[in-house]
């Protein structure tokens, strides 16, 4: 099913998008097939199915998750950011 995420800061950078699409049902496929889409968010933002040190996902701005298993309903809206963003 489609996942949306939003990147800021570094991620933005690197993948050179502010938003990208990709097909998962969980948090880590999510990451997982974000990181194969951008490969310079690989090893540096997303390890594996996981974020790196320093890095956060937001379901919907309302939640933050890190559980790679958690399910994702369809349509969902993924903030990828870092964890030192100030404001």
């Amino acid at each position: 099913m489609p996942v949306t995420f939003e990147l800021f800061g570094i991620a933005r950078t690197r993948a050179g998008v502010a938003s990208a699409q990709v097909q998962a049902d969980t948090l880590g496929a999510a990451l997982r097939a974000l990181a194969e889409a951008f490969p310079a968010l690989d090893g540096e933002i997303v390890v594996g199915d996981r974020t790196a040190n320093g890095y956060l996902v937001s379901l919907g701005g309302e939640r933050f998750i890190d559980d790679p298993a958690v399910a994702l309903p369809a349509g969902s809206r993924l903030l990828l950011l870092s964890g030192q963003a100030g404001g």
